[in-house]
């Protein structure tokens, strides 16, 4: 046992040299990267910000019942999002709302393309598989270090964090919808003359979008449960109270801030799955 811990496999100095040597090399990539997506999300912020909380209920509300045809939908999302204005917790929820939407687009802009060359490649699937179970199994602390390294404090970090967490559901859905595509339809396609871009279009990608949206949603429902961790690296939202209140034992805050989380996972949840 003693010849087997002397000479141990130098992981850890190997990871630490690429960071160093990303950060004396890439130094300019990432900070143009942290521009990019810290200019987003503060735009996403300022929309939503910018108006009277009042109109930006009422227009989210809207957005609702545009998406769903539901009047009951757009009541909930009206009452929830009412109910965390009354709370004091209408900043800190608009700043969460931004890192979620900016963190669904990256990983659906992302996922989509990827998912649909492993759905096409075989080769592609297998050579992902191992990272994507890494990316999903791997403690989030353990990226979070070389993000707070390479991209320093604030939300960009925590974007990135969660980009890395739920960036496999999109991948691995829309993949699975691309490649569940029947046969027939495939063959219908190729007998028409289609070409594998209109393949692709009018055939696959409509009939995964069920997977492609169940991938959103879950996208989404990732990024919502990282609030809370991207707190710890600087990330503004609802993850500074819950945060705050587990360092001062304050209940009712925590308390509080967790149940403003939850009506946001549930009306966005509500908003963006499949049915109803």
């Amino acid at each position: 046992m003693d010849f087997l811990t002397a000479y141990k496999i130098p992981v850890g100095p190997w990871a630490k040299t690429l960071v160093d040597w990303l950060t004396a090399n890439g130094g300019g990539a990432f900070d143009a990267i942290a521009a990019v997506l810290g200019g987003a999300v503060g735009w996403i912020v300022l929309a939503l910000q910018a108006p009277p909380p009042p109109v930006t209920v009422a227009l989210i509300a809207t957005l609702a019942f545009v998406l769903k045809r539901s009047i009951p939908l757009a009541l909930f999302v009206a009452a929830a999002l009412l109910f965390i204005v009354n709370q004091g917790f209408w900043k800190e929820t608009t700043q969460t709302l931004a890192l979620v939407v900016a963190s669904s687009a990256v990983c659906m802009g992302l996922g989509v393309p990827i998912g649909i060359l492993a759905a096409r490649r075989p080769w592609a699937m297998a050579a992902l598989r191992p990272v994507l179970d890494l990316m999903q199994t791997i403690p989030t602390f353990v990226y979070l270090i070389p993000a707070l390294v390479l991209f320093g404090l604030g939300m960009v970090p925590g974007l990135i964090a969660t980009v890395i967490f739920a960036l496999p559901a999109s991948i691995r859905l829309t993949a699975l919808g691309v490649s569940s595509t029947p046969k027939p339809l495939i063959e219908a396609a190729d007998s028409f003359g289609a070409t594998p871009l209109q393949r692709l279009v009018k055939v696959e990608l409509p009939y995964a979008m069920p997977q492609i949206l169940a991938g959103l949603t879950q996208t989404i429902m990732l990024s919502l449960s990282m609030v809370v961790i991207a707190a710890m690296v600087g990330a503004n939202g609802l993850g500074v109270p819950v945060v705050r209140a587990l360092n001062t034992v304050n209940i009712g805050m925590g308390f509080t801030a967790g149940l403003a989380i939850v009506l946001i996972a549930i009306m966005l949840d509500r908003m963006c799955r499949i049915r109803g």
